[in-house]
Protein backbone atom coordinates (compact mmCIF):
# COMPACT_ATOMS: atom_id res chain seq x y z
CA UNK A 1 0.00 0.00 0.00
CA UNK A 2 2.56 2.21 0.92
CA UNK A 3 4.32 2.37 -2.29
CA UNK A 4 0.84 3.36 -4.39
CA UNK A 5 0.42 6.17 -1.86
CA UNK A 6 3.75 7.09 -1.83
CA UNK A 7 3.88 9.67 -4.61
CA UNK A 8 1.12 11.56 -2.80
CA UNK A 9 2.00 11.37 0.05
CA UNK A 10 5.67 13.13 -1.06
CA UNK A 11 3.08 15.63 -3.03
CA UNK A 12 1.23 16.73 0.20
CA UNK A 13 4.83 17.36 1.78
CA UNK A 14 6.20 19.38 -0.79
CA UNK A 15 3.13 21.59 -0.92
CA UNK A 16 3.62 22.34 3.23
CA UNK A 17 7.06 22.94 2.68
CA UNK A 18 7.68 19.60 4.39
CA UNK A 19 11.84 18.90 4.35
CA UNK A 20 11.26 15.35 3.04
CA UNK A 21 13.10 14.58 0.45
CA UNK A 22 12.56 11.01 -1.54
CA UNK A 23 14.78 10.97 -4.98
CA UNK A 24 14.07 7.87 -7.52
CA UNK A 25 16.83 7.22 -9.77
CA UNK A 26 16.22 5.98 -13.54
CA UNK A 27 18.57 3.64 -15.42
CA UNK A 28 21.82 5.41 -15.88
CA UNK A 29 21.55 5.11 -20.00
CA UNK A 30 17.74 6.48 -19.80
CA UNK A 31 17.23 8.10 -22.89
CA UNK A 32 15.31 11.78 -22.02
CA UNK A 33 13.83 14.17 -24.51
CA UNK A 34 10.82 16.39 -25.81
CA UNK A 35 8.62 16.36 -28.37
CA UNK A 36 7.04 18.73 -31.11
CA UNK A 37 5.46 18.25 -34.30
CA UNK A 38 5.54 20.34 -37.96
CA UNK A 39 2.04 21.49 -38.07
CA UNK A 40 1.75 22.21 -34.53
CA UNK A 41 4.94 24.61 -34.29
CA UNK A 42 6.19 25.50 -37.71
CA UNK A 43 3.87 28.15 -39.02
CA UNK A 44 5.30 29.42 -42.34
CA UNK A 45 2.48 27.62 -43.90
CA UNK A 46 3.15 28.74 -47.71
CA UNK A 47 6.38 29.79 -47.06
CA UNK A 48 8.96 29.27 -50.07
CA UNK A 49 7.16 26.74 -51.90
CA UNK A 50 5.91 24.73 -48.96
CA UNK A 51 2.35 22.83 -50.40
CA UNK A 52 -0.55 23.02 -49.03
CA UNK A 53 -1.38 20.29 -46.21
CA UNK A 54 -4.85 19.07 -45.15
CA UNK A 55 -4.37 20.71 -41.90
CA UNK A 56 -4.04 24.07 -43.80
CA UNK A 57 -6.75 23.28 -45.87
CA UNK A 58 -9.41 21.90 -42.74
CA UNK A 59 -8.09 25.15 -40.75
CA UNK A 60 -8.64 27.62 -43.81
CA UNK A 61 -12.26 26.49 -45.18
CA UNK A 62 -13.62 25.49 -41.63
CA UNK A 63 -12.08 28.15 -39.20
CA UNK A 64 -15.60 26.51 -37.09
CA UNK A 65 -14.14 24.13 -36.46
CA UNK A 66 -11.50 24.94 -34.11
CA UNK A 67 -12.33 25.99 -30.69
CA UNK A 68 -10.88 29.13 -31.01
CA UNK A 69 -11.39 29.66 -34.85
CA UNK A 70 -7.89 29.49 -35.03
CA UNK A 71 -4.89 27.88 -37.31
CA UNK A 72 -1.60 27.13 -37.37
CA UNK A 73 -0.39 29.68 -40.48
CA UNK A 74 2.28 30.80 -37.44
CA UNK A 75 1.96 29.20 -34.76
CA UNK A 76 5.69 29.59 -32.89
CA UNK A 77 6.96 30.05 -35.83
CA UNK A 78 9.63 27.51 -35.89
CA UNK A 79 10.12 27.71 -39.33
CA UNK A 80 12.22 30.97 -38.52
CA UNK A 81 12.51 30.62 -34.78
CA UNK A 82 14.24 26.75 -35.24
CA UNK A 83 17.42 28.34 -33.51
CA UNK A 84 15.95 29.52 -30.05
CA UNK A 85 14.60 26.08 -30.53
CA UNK A 86 17.55 23.81 -29.90
CA UNK A 87 18.70 26.02 -27.13
CA UNK A 88 15.73 25.55 -25.20
CA UNK A 89 16.76 21.69 -26.02
CA UNK A 90 19.97 22.32 -24.56
CA UNK A 91 18.50 24.44 -21.46
CA UNK A 92 16.80 21.57 -20.34
CA UNK A 93 19.36 18.75 -20.77
CA UNK A 94 17.50 16.57 -23.00
CA UNK A 95 19.43 14.14 -25.01
CA UNK A 96 17.15 13.78 -27.76
CA UNK A 97 14.50 16.43 -29.48
CA UNK A 98 11.63 14.29 -31.46
CA UNK A 99 10.42 16.14 -34.43
CA UNK A 100 8.64 15.50 -37.45
CA UNK A 101 8.50 15.87 -41.29
CA UNK A 102 5.96 17.63 -43.24
CA UNK A 103 5.63 16.03 -46.35
CA UNK A 104 4.26 19.11 -48.24
CA UNK A 105 7.44 21.26 -47.19
CA UNK A 106 9.27 18.60 -48.53
CA UNK A 107 7.17 17.60 -51.68
CA UNK A 108 4.50 20.57 -51.70
CA UNK A 109 2.46 17.69 -54.46
CA UNK A 110 3.02 14.68 -52.47
CA UNK A 111 4.63 13.44 -55.68
CA UNK A 112 8.60 13.43 -56.41
CA UNK A 113 8.43 15.42 -59.58
CA UNK A 114 8.30 18.06 -56.87
CA UNK A 115 10.86 18.38 -54.35
CA UNK A 116 11.36 21.48 -52.47
CA UNK A 117 14.96 22.20 -51.98
CA UNK A 118 14.31 25.12 -49.53
CA UNK A 119 12.26 22.50 -47.19
CA UNK A 120 14.73 20.02 -46.98
CA UNK A 121 17.31 22.40 -46.61
CA UNK A 122 14.92 23.49 -43.67
CA UNK A 123 15.24 19.84 -41.92
CA UNK A 124 18.97 20.02 -42.77
CA UNK A 125 19.68 23.01 -40.81
CA UNK A 126 17.59 21.92 -37.81
CA UNK A 127 19.43 18.82 -37.66
CA UNK A 128 22.65 19.76 -37.87
CA UNK A 129 22.46 22.39 -34.84
CA UNK A 130 20.84 19.88 -32.82
CA UNK A 131 23.92 17.39 -33.32
CA UNK A 132 25.91 20.63 -32.80
CA UNK A 133 25.05 20.68 -29.07
CA UNK A 134 25.29 16.90 -28.80
CA UNK A 135 21.48 16.38 -29.29
CA UNK A 136 20.18 13.34 -30.84
CA UNK A 137 17.43 13.95 -33.48
CA UNK A 138 14.38 11.61 -33.01
CA UNK A 139 12.36 11.99 -36.16
CA UNK A 140 8.78 10.94 -37.27
CA UNK A 141 8.33 10.91 -41.23
CA UNK A 142 4.21 11.54 -40.26
CA UNK A 143 2.91 13.13 -38.09
CA UNK A 144 -0.42 14.26 -39.99
CA UNK A 145 0.41 16.60 -42.13
CA UNK A 146 -1.02 14.76 -45.76
CA UNK A 147 -0.46 16.99 -48.82
CA UNK A 148 -3.89 17.82 -49.70
CA UNK A 149 -3.88 17.11 -52.92
CA UNK A 150 -3.23 13.51 -52.15
CA UNK A 151 -6.15 13.67 -49.93
CA UNK A 152 -7.62 14.42 -52.76
CA UNK A 153 -7.34 11.07 -54.17
CA UNK A 154 -8.95 9.48 -51.32
CA UNK A 155 -5.91 9.75 -48.73
CA UNK A 156 -4.67 7.06 -46.75
CA UNK A 157 -7.89 5.13 -47.80
CA UNK A 158 -6.29 4.60 -51.36
CA UNK A 159 -3.84 2.05 -51.63
CA UNK A 160 -1.47 4.91 -54.04
CA UNK A 161 -0.87 6.52 -50.82
CA UNK A 162 1.81 3.04 -49.94
CA UNK A 163 4.02 3.57 -52.64
CA UNK A 164 3.80 7.58 -52.23
CA UNK A 165 4.83 7.40 -48.93
CA UNK A 166 7.28 5.04 -49.84
CA UNK A 167 8.87 7.62 -52.30
CA UNK A 168 8.65 10.52 -49.82
CA UNK A 169 9.90 8.14 -46.77
CA UNK A 170 12.95 6.83 -49.17
CA UNK A 171 14.04 10.80 -49.82
CA UNK A 172 14.31 11.60 -46.31
CA UNK A 173 16.45 8.85 -45.60
CA UNK A 174 18.59 10.09 -48.03
CA UNK A 175 18.89 12.98 -46.97
CA UNK A 176 19.32 13.10 -43.55
CA UNK A 177 19.76 9.07 -42.43
CA UNK A 178 23.58 9.58 -41.98
CA UNK A 179 22.53 11.91 -38.93
CA UNK A 180 19.45 10.49 -38.01
CA UNK A 181 19.15 7.57 -35.95
CA UNK A 182 16.30 7.46 -34.65
CA UNK A 183 13.04 6.95 -36.50
CA UNK A 184 9.20 6.13 -36.44
CA UNK A 185 7.32 5.77 -39.53
CA UNK A 186 4.19 7.43 -38.37
CA UNK A 187 3.11 8.99 -35.03
CA UNK A 188 -0.65 8.16 -33.71
CA UNK A 189 -2.38 6.00 -36.40
CA UNK A 190 -5.26 5.19 -34.80
CA UNK A 191 -6.07 9.04 -34.98
CA UNK A 192 -5.24 9.14 -38.55
CA UNK A 193 -7.53 6.53 -39.25
CA UNK A 194 -10.51 6.77 -36.73
CA UNK A 195 -9.91 10.33 -35.73
CA UNK A 196 -9.62 11.19 -39.28
CA UNK A 197 -11.60 9.62 -41.23
CA UNK A 198 -14.34 7.67 -38.61
CA UNK A 199 -15.82 11.02 -37.05
CA UNK A 200 -15.66 14.60 -38.20
CA UNK A 201 -12.54 15.80 -35.48
CA UNK A 202 -9.19 15.65 -37.29
CA UNK A 203 -8.63 16.64 -40.59
CA UNK A 204 -9.54 15.25 -43.00
CA UNK A 205 -12.40 15.12 -41.15
CA UNK A 206 -14.56 12.65 -42.90
CA UNK A 207 -17.19 11.98 -40.16
CA UNK A 208 -18.03 8.61 -42.20
CA UNK A 209 -18.25 5.82 -39.50
CA UNK A 210 -17.30 1.97 -39.50
CA UNK A 211 -15.91 1.91 -43.20
CA UNK A 212 -13.25 4.32 -44.35
CA UNK A 213 -10.85 4.36 -40.99
CA UNK A 214 -10.44 0.17 -42.04
CA UNK A 215 -9.63 0.58 -45.29
CA UNK A 216 -7.03 3.56 -43.82
CA UNK A 217 -5.36 1.34 -40.99
CA UNK A 218 -5.01 -1.41 -43.71
CA UNK A 219 -3.09 0.89 -46.04
CA UNK A 220 -1.04 2.36 -43.32
CA UNK A 221 0.04 -0.73 -41.95
CA UNK A 222 1.33 -1.99 -45.10
CA UNK A 223 3.01 1.41 -45.96
CA UNK A 224 4.70 1.43 -42.86
CA UNK A 225 6.01 -2.18 -42.95
CA UNK A 226 7.01 -0.64 -46.50
CA UNK A 227 9.26 2.04 -45.54
CA UNK A 228 10.72 -0.65 -42.56
CA UNK A 229 11.65 -3.02 -45.49
CA UNK A 230 13.40 -0.31 -47.10
CA UNK A 231 15.02 1.11 -44.48
CA UNK A 232 16.85 -2.34 -43.37
CA UNK A 233 17.30 -3.22 -46.84
CA UNK A 234 19.02 -0.54 -48.29
CA UNK A 235 19.90 2.28 -45.26
CA UNK A 236 20.41 0.16 -41.67
CA UNK A 237 23.36 -1.51 -42.19
CA UNK A 238 25.82 1.59 -43.73
CA UNK A 239 23.29 4.54 -41.39
CA UNK A 240 23.39 2.63 -38.23
CA UNK A 241 19.83 3.76 -37.27
CA UNK A 242 16.62 2.30 -35.82
CA UNK A 243 13.25 2.53 -36.51
CA UNK A 244 9.79 2.11 -34.75
CA UNK A 245 6.49 3.06 -35.00
CA UNK A 246 4.54 5.36 -32.31
CA UNK A 247 0.89 4.06 -31.10
CA UNK A 248 -1.84 5.48 -28.49
CA UNK A 249 -4.15 4.93 -26.28
CA UNK A 250 -5.61 6.09 -23.12
CA UNK A 251 -5.64 3.48 -20.30
CA UNK A 252 -9.11 1.35 -20.00
CA UNK A 253 -9.41 1.29 -16.27
CA UNK A 254 -12.35 -1.25 -15.51
CA UNK A 255 -15.47 0.51 -14.14
CA UNK A 256 -15.73 -2.24 -11.36
CA UNK A 257 -12.86 -4.46 -11.13
CA UNK A 258 -14.95 -7.03 -9.39
CA UNK A 259 -16.91 -7.31 -12.74
CA UNK A 260 -15.42 -9.86 -14.98
CA UNK A 261 -17.25 -7.92 -17.76
CA UNK A 262 -15.52 -4.51 -17.03
CA UNK A 263 -12.37 -6.43 -17.46
CA UNK A 264 -13.31 -8.04 -20.65
CA UNK A 265 -13.94 -4.67 -21.87
CA UNK A 266 -10.66 -3.11 -20.88
CA UNK A 267 -9.08 -5.80 -22.70
CA UNK A 268 -11.19 -5.06 -25.49
CA UNK A 269 -10.70 -1.79 -25.43
CA UNK A 270 -6.81 -2.08 -25.56
CA UNK A 271 -7.22 -5.02 -28.55
CA UNK A 272 -8.89 -2.15 -30.74
CA UNK A 273 -6.75 0.90 -29.51
CA UNK A 274 -3.64 -0.67 -29.34
CA UNK A 275 -3.93 -4.28 -30.91
CA UNK A 276 -5.31 -2.82 -34.48
CA UNK A 277 -1.55 -1.87 -35.16
CA UNK A 278 0.11 -3.07 -32.71
CA UNK A 279 -1.06 -6.67 -32.87
CA UNK A 280 0.15 -7.33 -36.97
CA UNK A 281 3.18 -5.60 -35.84
CA UNK A 282 4.52 -6.81 -32.66
CA UNK A 283 2.66 -10.27 -31.94
CA UNK A 284 3.96 -13.53 -32.19
CA UNK A 285 1.73 -14.40 -35.21
CA UNK A 286 0.98 -10.96 -36.70
CA UNK A 287 -2.39 -9.93 -38.00
CA UNK A 288 -4.92 -8.29 -36.69
CA UNK A 289 -6.06 -8.80 -32.89
CA UNK A 290 -8.78 -12.22 -33.30
CA UNK A 291 -11.70 -10.38 -31.45
CA UNK A 292 -11.19 -7.50 -33.93
CA UNK A 293 -11.50 -9.54 -37.05
CA UNK A 294 -14.56 -12.07 -35.27
CA UNK A 295 -16.73 -9.17 -33.97
CA UNK A 296 -16.35 -6.60 -37.01
CA UNK A 297 -17.13 -9.98 -39.29
CA UNK A 298 -19.86 -10.60 -37.11
CA UNK A 299 -21.55 -7.37 -36.75
CA UNK A 300 -20.52 -6.40 -40.39
CA UNK A 301 -22.79 -10.01 -41.09
CA UNK A 302 -25.69 -8.53 -38.88
CA UNK A 303 -25.91 -4.98 -40.20
CA UNK A 304 -26.42 -6.56 -43.87
CA UNK A 305 -23.10 -6.45 -45.66
CA UNK A 306 -22.89 -9.78 -46.54
CA UNK A 307 -20.40 -12.18 -46.40
CA UNK A 308 -17.20 -8.94 -46.40
CA UNK A 309 -16.37 -8.47 -43.53
CA UNK A 310 -15.61 -4.07 -43.48
CA UNK A 311 -12.34 -5.00 -41.53
CA UNK A 312 -9.96 -5.59 -44.57
CA UNK A 313 -8.43 -8.90 -44.77
CA UNK A 314 -4.22 -9.49 -45.33
CA UNK A 315 -2.81 -12.59 -47.52
CA UNK A 316 -0.74 -14.88 -45.68
CA UNK A 317 2.43 -13.11 -47.51
CA UNK A 318 0.91 -9.42 -46.00
CA UNK A 319 0.96 -10.76 -42.31
CA UNK A 320 4.80 -11.95 -42.97
CA UNK A 321 5.94 -8.69 -44.07
CA UNK A 322 4.46 -6.61 -41.69
CA UNK A 323 4.96 -8.51 -38.57
CA UNK A 324 8.53 -7.55 -36.90
CA UNK A 325 8.60 -4.46 -38.38
CA UNK A 326 9.90 -2.42 -35.76
CA UNK A 327 12.56 -2.08 -33.71
CA UNK A 328 11.00 -0.55 -30.49
CA UNK A 329 7.75 0.44 -29.37
CA UNK A 330 6.56 3.77 -29.34
CA UNK A 331 3.63 4.58 -26.96
CA UNK A 332 2.01 8.08 -26.61
CA UNK A 333 -0.66 8.17 -23.53
CA UNK A 334 -1.92 10.90 -21.42
CA UNK A 335 -4.97 9.93 -19.20
CA UNK A 336 -7.42 7.20 -18.50
CA UNK A 337 -11.13 6.03 -18.92
CA UNK A 338 -13.59 4.38 -17.23
CA UNK A 339 -15.41 1.33 -19.05
CA UNK A 340 -17.77 -0.96 -18.93
CA UNK A 341 -19.50 -3.08 -22.01
CA UNK A 342 -21.48 -1.46 -24.47
CA UNK A 343 -24.31 -4.63 -24.33
CA UNK A 344 -26.69 -5.68 -26.91
CA UNK A 345 -28.92 -2.89 -26.44
CA UNK A 346 -26.26 0.00 -27.78
CA UNK A 347 -26.46 1.46 -24.43
CA UNK A 348 -23.46 4.06 -25.24
CA UNK A 349 -25.58 5.42 -28.20
CA UNK A 350 -22.84 4.59 -30.57
CA UNK A 351 -23.57 4.93 -34.70
CA UNK A 352 -24.15 2.07 -36.07
CA UNK A 353 -21.61 0.63 -38.07
CA UNK A 354 -18.77 2.57 -36.01
CA UNK A 355 -15.34 1.47 -34.24
CA UNK A 356 -17.07 2.72 -31.12
CA UNK A 357 -19.95 -0.33 -31.66
CA UNK A 358 -17.75 -2.68 -33.59
CA UNK A 359 -15.45 -2.16 -29.92
CA UNK A 360 -18.17 -2.46 -27.81
CA UNK A 361 -16.75 -0.45 -25.22
CA UNK A 362 -18.35 2.45 -23.40
CA UNK A 363 -15.78 4.67 -21.55
CA UNK A 364 -16.28 7.88 -19.13
CA UNK A 365 -14.24 10.17 -16.66
CA UNK A 366 -17.65 11.20 -14.96
CA UNK A 367 -17.55 9.07 -12.36
CA UNK A 368 -14.33 9.38 -10.85
CA UNK A 369 -12.33 12.30 -8.89
CA UNK A 370 -9.06 12.10 -10.89
CA UNK A 371 -7.46 15.87 -11.03
CA UNK A 372 -8.29 17.59 -14.06
CA UNK A 373 -6.16 19.82 -16.15
CA UNK A 374 -6.79 22.72 -19.15
CA UNK A 375 -7.83 19.54 -21.51
CA UNK A 376 -12.03 18.16 -20.70
CA UNK A 377 -10.53 14.38 -21.84
CA UNK A 378 -7.34 15.00 -19.80
CA UNK A 379 -7.72 13.77 -15.59
CA UNK A 380 -4.43 12.58 -13.76
CA UNK A 381 -4.23 8.62 -12.97
CA UNK A 382 -0.67 7.80 -13.14
CA UNK A 383 -1.46 4.35 -12.21
CA UNK A 384 -2.86 4.58 -15.54
CA UNK A 385 0.26 4.46 -17.10
CA UNK A 386 1.75 1.39 -15.06
CA UNK A 387 -0.89 -0.37 -16.00
CA UNK A 388 -0.86 0.25 -19.65
CA UNK A 389 2.92 -0.65 -19.84
CA UNK A 390 2.75 -3.43 -18.19
CA UNK A 391 -0.06 -4.53 -20.50
CA UNK A 392 2.47 -3.76 -23.74
CA UNK A 393 5.06 -5.75 -21.94
CA UNK A 394 2.70 -8.46 -21.36
CA UNK A 395 0.83 -8.75 -24.70
CA UNK A 396 4.03 -7.94 -27.06
CA UNK A 397 6.52 -10.32 -25.24
CA UNK A 398 9.14 -7.73 -23.57
CA UNK A 399 9.69 -5.20 -26.34
CA UNK A 400 11.53 -2.34 -26.06
CA UNK A 401 9.57 0.90 -25.46
CA UNK A 402 9.99 4.65 -25.74
CA UNK A 403 7.11 6.56 -24.15
CA UNK A 404 7.20 9.28 -27.27
CA UNK A 405 4.57 11.27 -25.35
CA UNK A 406 3.14 12.23 -22.07
CA UNK A 407 2.43 15.55 -20.81
CA UNK A 408 -0.50 17.39 -19.15
CA UNK A 409 -2.22 21.05 -20.17
CA UNK A 410 -3.57 23.48 -18.40
CA UNK A 411 -5.16 27.27 -19.60
CA UNK A 412 -1.84 29.11 -19.37
CA UNK A 413 0.88 30.86 -17.13
CA UNK A 414 4.31 30.31 -16.05
CA UNK A 415 3.74 28.98 -12.60
CA UNK A 416 2.77 25.34 -13.63
CA UNK A 417 3.13 23.32 -10.69
CA UNK A 418 0.43 20.86 -11.42
CA UNK A 419 2.74 20.12 -14.79
CA UNK A 420 5.39 19.73 -12.48
CA UNK A 421 3.17 17.60 -10.17
CA UNK A 422 2.29 15.32 -13.08
CA UNK A 423 6.19 14.39 -14.80
CA UNK A 424 6.43 13.42 -11.12
CA UNK A 425 3.79 10.97 -10.77
CA UNK A 426 3.63 9.78 -14.18
CA UNK A 427 7.84 9.30 -14.42
CA UNK A 428 6.78 7.57 -10.92
CA UNK A 429 4.68 4.89 -12.49
CA UNK A 430 7.07 4.81 -15.67
CA UNK A 431 9.95 3.84 -12.92
CA UNK A 432 7.68 1.32 -11.07
CA UNK A 433 7.14 0.09 -14.53
CA UNK A 434 10.48 -0.70 -15.02
CA UNK A 435 11.48 -1.95 -11.34
CA UNK A 436 8.67 -4.56 -12.37
CA UNK A 437 10.49 -5.54 -14.95
CA UNK A 438 9.30 -3.74 -18.50
CA UNK A 439 12.01 -2.71 -21.28
CA UNK A 440 11.31 0.90 -20.94
CA UNK A 441 14.64 2.54 -22.67
CA UNK A 442 13.37 6.32 -22.77
CA UNK A 443 10.48 8.89 -22.00
CA UNK A 444 9.69 12.20 -24.40
CA UNK A 445 7.94 14.71 -22.51
CA UNK A 446 5.06 16.56 -24.22
CA UNK A 447 5.77 19.13 -25.33
CA UNK A 448 8.94 21.49 -25.96
CA UNK A 449 6.37 24.61 -26.18
CA UNK A 450 3.30 25.90 -26.09
CA UNK A 451 1.77 25.16 -30.09
CA UNK A 452 -1.64 24.74 -32.21
CA UNK A 453 -3.22 22.08 -30.09
CA UNK A 454 -5.32 20.33 -33.14
CA UNK A 455 -8.65 20.83 -32.70
CA UNK A 456 -8.19 22.95 -29.44
CA UNK A 457 -6.58 25.64 -31.37
CA UNK A 458 -4.27 27.76 -28.63
CA UNK A 459 -6.73 26.87 -26.13
CA UNK A 460 -5.03 24.66 -24.71
CA UNK A 461 -1.09 24.57 -23.82
CA UNK A 462 1.37 21.73 -23.14
CA UNK A 463 4.50 23.26 -23.42
CA UNK A 464 7.62 23.96 -20.97
CA UNK A 465 8.01 26.79 -22.14
CA UNK A 466 5.67 29.49 -22.74
CA UNK A 467 5.19 30.85 -26.45
CA UNK A 468 3.87 34.62 -26.87
CA UNK A 469 1.73 34.58 -29.48
CA UNK A 470 1.46 38.04 -29.74
CA UNK A 471 5.12 38.99 -30.24
CA UNK A 472 6.42 38.92 -33.57
CA UNK A 473 9.23 36.33 -32.60
CA UNK A 474 7.16 33.98 -30.67
CA UNK A 475 9.01 35.01 -27.59
CA UNK A 476 9.73 31.40 -25.73
CA UNK A 477 9.71 31.76 -21.60
CA UNK A 478 10.57 28.46 -19.26
CA UNK A 479 7.91 27.49 -17.25
CA UNK A 480 8.58 26.42 -13.48
CA UNK A 481 8.00 22.78 -15.20
CA UNK A 482 11.02 23.54 -17.58
CA UNK A 483 13.14 23.85 -14.49
CA UNK A 484 12.06 20.63 -13.07
CA UNK A 485 11.99 18.74 -15.88
CA UNK A 486 15.64 20.02 -16.74
CA UNK A 487 16.42 18.67 -13.11
CA UNK A 488 15.16 15.34 -13.80
CA UNK A 489 17.24 14.84 -17.12
CA UNK A 490 20.52 16.50 -15.61
CA UNK A 491 20.48 13.99 -12.79
CA UNK A 492 18.56 10.63 -13.91
CA UNK A 493 16.15 11.95 -11.14
CA UNK A 494 12.61 12.28 -9.82
CA UNK A 495 13.39 14.82 -6.69
CA UNK A 496 9.49 15.61 -5.06
CA UNK A 497 11.51 18.59 -2.90
CA UNK A 498 12.47 20.38 -5.99
CA UNK A 499 9.67 23.05 -6.42
CA UNK A 500 11.33 26.01 -7.75
CA UNK A 501 10.17 29.65 -7.88
CA UNK A 502 9.93 32.38 -9.94
CA UNK A 503 12.22 35.74 -8.81
CA UNK A 504 10.43 38.65 -8.66
CA UNK A 505 12.85 39.87 -11.92
CA UNK A 506 11.32 36.77 -13.85
CA UNK A 507 7.92 37.76 -12.71
CA UNK A 508 8.09 41.24 -13.94
CA UNK A 509 9.56 39.63 -17.38
CA UNK A 510 7.11 37.49 -17.89
CA UNK A 511 3.83 39.40 -17.09
CA UNK A 512 5.13 41.83 -19.84
CA UNK A 513 4.70 39.20 -22.21
CA UNK A 514 1.70 37.66 -20.92
CA UNK A 515 -2.14 37.66 -22.37
CA UNK A 516 -3.99 39.72 -19.73
CA UNK A 517 -5.80 36.42 -18.41
CA UNK A 518 -2.13 34.81 -17.79
CA UNK A 519 -1.00 37.92 -16.25
CA UNK A 520 -3.63 37.47 -13.35
CA UNK A 521 -2.89 34.14 -13.15
CA UNK A 522 0.44 34.83 -12.65
CA UNK A 523 -0.18 38.19 -10.15
CA UNK A 524 -2.48 35.45 -8.27
CA UNK A 525 -1.00 32.36 -8.20
CA UNK A 526 0.99 32.67 -4.26
CA UNK A 527 -2.98 32.63 -3.23
CA UNK A 528 -4.09 29.95 -5.15
CA UNK A 529 -1.31 27.94 -4.11
CA UNK A 530 -1.65 28.29 -0.61
CA UNK A 531 -2.65 25.35 0.58
CA UNK A 532 -3.72 25.03 4.23
CA UNK A 533 -2.52 22.10 7.00
CA UNK A 534 -5.98 21.23 7.52
CA UNK A 535 -7.00 20.16 3.58
CA UNK A 536 -3.53 18.71 3.46
CA UNK A 537 -4.56 16.53 6.84
CA UNK A 538 -8.09 15.57 5.01
CA UNK A 539 -6.14 14.67 1.55
CA UNK A 540 -3.85 12.27 4.16
CA UNK A 541 -6.66 11.02 5.95
CA UNK A 542 -8.61 10.04 2.35
CA UNK A 543 -5.72 8.25 1.22
CA UNK A 544 -5.01 6.34 4.05
CA UNK A 545 -8.28 5.15 3.96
Amino acid sequence: MWKSILPALLLIASCLGTPVSQTRRFPNDFLWGVGSSSYQIEGGWNADDKGESIWDFLTHTHPEKIADQSNGDISADSYHQWRRDVQMVKELHAGTYRFSLSWPRIMPGGYMNHVSTAGIKYYSNLIDELLRYNITPMVTIYHWELPQKLQELGGWTNPEIIPLFKDFARLVLEMYGDRVKIWTTINEPWHVCEHGYGVDYMAPSYNFPGIPAYLCGHNLLKAHAEVVHMYRDLFQKRQGGRIGITLDTSWPEPRNPDSAEDREASERAMQFYVGWFGHPIFSKHGNYPKVMIERIRNLSKEQGFGIRSRLPEFTTEEIHRIRGTADFFGINSYTSNLVTSNGHNNTGGFPVPSFNHDMGVVESQKEVDWPGSGSVWLKVYPKGMYNLLMWIHREYNGPEIIVTENGVSDRGGLEDYARVDYFNQYLSAVLDAIEDGVNISGYIAWSLMDSYEWKAGFSEKFGLYHVDFNSPQRTRTPKISARVFAQICKTNTIDWSYRPNLDQEQKLVAMAHLPAEEEQMLRSSGAQGAISWSLMGALLLVLLR
